[in-house]
């Protein structure tokens, strides 16, 4: 018994817009809610450098940054707190010499504004010739 007398069978077919819409529904709100991780970090390598054998030149000034912030300057404790009492210092042991060069003993737990303070002054000096000491494992 054949009920719809003049009706064909079509073939069956699949749609396949609405699953692309959706699909591009997905991967729109996948874009959009993942989070890209951003790494704030430097990532240097350091050079190495090997130690020499100090020169005994007397044409070099030595200053000590204590983890307190103490001063000393060729093993001479000052009371310096400020960048102008340290310019103060620097130009009476340096006597106008320009070439002389500033060494930088600073403890591994002085502040970097210690540093900094150092460096400052004796640019401001003219001593422009500076370097870091380390120590040797």
């Amino acid at each position: 018994m054949n009920f719809q007398k003049g009706k064909k069978n079509d073939d069956l077919e699949i749609n396949f817009i609405p699953l692309i819409d959706v699909l591009l529904v997905i991967i729109i709100f996948l874009v959009v809610s993942t989070t890209f991780a951003r790494f704030s970090q430097l990532k240097i390598n350091l050079p190495v450098a090997e130690a020499n054998i100090a020169d005994n030149n007397p044409e070099h000034i030595n200053v000590t940054i204590s983890q307190d912030g103490q001063y000393a300057i060729n093993e001479k404790s000052i009371s310096a707190k400020t960048v102008a009492d340290l310019i103060i210092k620097l130009r009476e042991i340096s006597a106008s010499k320009i070439d002389t060069t500033i060494v930088i003993n600073a403890d591994a737990l002085a502040s970097h504004q210690s540093v900094i303070n150092v460096m400052e002054a004796s640019r401001q000096v003219g001593l422009t010739k500076i370097t870091f000491s380390t120590k040797v494992n």
